[in-house]
């Protein structure tokens, strides 16, 4: 599957991740539990891709790890190698018993995980959506960390570092992983992904350099049309009043809860109703999630163009007069919406309810009509 690859890192950017694991490796220094961190769409998963790759390479030089042709590397990347064992709070919900609690199956799942390597010099756990996981399960994660071994290595996995223990947070190594410059991502959309040149650009402009974005629009092309019917909409809403808005918000959440991947049923029991109403829930969630992403790279583009660089904005190409509608509304009002932006994102990924978020989103939502 990988043997026609490059020796080295596959991921795009991340140069200080890459020297810090890399440097790790090949003087033996890499702490025994590693967090790799940053923003949904950011490129993580093709990044533990290259660091399993890179702890598992059997390449007899540290310095030309990955060297992604033996067996160690391939396993790594298809993510099939005995040592390594793979663990979410999504999984352990899955694979809980009606009786059981997440945090005993997390526990269960930690037990079973800490045997003895098979062929590696280490097992390797990686935990996905870590920062999903509750403050009881994290206290057992935590446990865990407490006592490394020599025989085992922990990666935990997640989009908010903050929602971690702070005690989880301290065992851990950071490995940031953040957006690229835009040119780069354009060099790598075009070689990589022979993506036309402009369409390239465009793709880069519209992900804000985040790589994991810019590839989920390259393989699902709906993407794109769907963020810009959003985009639009809600454009047109600025000069729209309060009835109008909420009108549009089932809209909306019904075209965003297409997108994508379907979500997984993480609900339990065997009521018929109360499962249907809780995986509807959890498409509107999604819905919203994704929704209000969309929402906050258009605020950010008017917050661009509000100071004078709408050639930073992505949006512009929706409607000529970006410009003067962000100067119109002022840069402080596009600050402020941020902030309740980001205050709904975190209410999402906690209990509030999709729609009646995004109904306070579109009541802060800055208007036209009186200016």
């Amino acid at each position: 599957m990988t043997t026609d690859l490059e020796p080295g890192f596959q991921s795009l950017g991340q140069a200080t991740a890459r020297a810090i694991a890399t440097r790790g490796v090949i003087h033996d220094r890499l702490q025994r539990s590693l967090l790799v961190h940053g923003p949904a769409g950011a490129g993580k998963d093709a990044f533990v891709d290259d660091l399993l790759a890179l702890l598992f390479c059997l390449g007899a030089d540290p310095t030309l790890r990955p060297c992604n042709v033996c067996r160690g590397c391939r396993d790594a990347r298809g993510r099939v190698h005995p040592d390594l064992v793979i663990g979410s709070p999504e999984r352990w919900r899955q694979e809980r018993s009606s009786a059981e609690s997440i945090v005993s199956v997390a526990r269960r799942w930690l037990l079973e995980a800490a045997g003895a390597p098979v062929v590696a010099e280490r097992r390797i756990l990686l935990i996905e959506h870590a920062d999903a996981a509750n403050e009881q399960t994290q206290n057992v994660l935590l446990k865990a960390l407490e006592e490394p071994t020599a025989r085992h290595m922990f990666i935990l996995v997640a989009d908010e570092p903050s929602r971690l223990l702070p005690t989880v947070r301290s065992r851990c190594q950071p490995l940031r992983i953040g957006p690229v410059p835009r040119l780069e991502l354009v060099d790598w959309l075009i070689d990589r992904h022979r993506v036309p040149a402009d369409q390239a650009d465009a793709l880069a402009r519209l992900s804000s350099g985040m790589a994991g974005v810019a590839l989920a629009y390259v393989q699902d092309p709906e993407l794109i049309a769907w963020q810009r019917r959003a985009q639009a909409e809600l454009l047109a809403l600025l000069r729209r009043g309060r009835a109008d808005r909420f009108g549009s918000v089932r809209d909306l959440l019904d075209d965003a809860g297409r997108q994508g991947s379907p979500v997984p049923d993480e609900t339990s029991g065997s009521n018929e109703e109360v499962e249907s109403s809780r995986a509807l829930t959890a498409v509107q969630r999604q819905g919203a999630q994704r929704l209000t992403a969309a929402w906050v790279a258009l605020t950010r583009d008017l917050l661009m163009a509000s100071a004078g660089r709408p050639d930073l904005a992505s949006a512009a190409e929706l409607v000529p007069e970006l410009p003067d509608l962000a100067t119109r509304i002022g840069r402080n009002g596009w600050v402020v919406f941020l902030g309740v932006l980001e205050r709904i994102r975190e209410g999402l990924r906690e209990s509030a309810a999709p729609r009646l978020a995004m109904e306070v989103a579109m009541l802060e939502w800055p208007s036209l009509e009186a200016r």
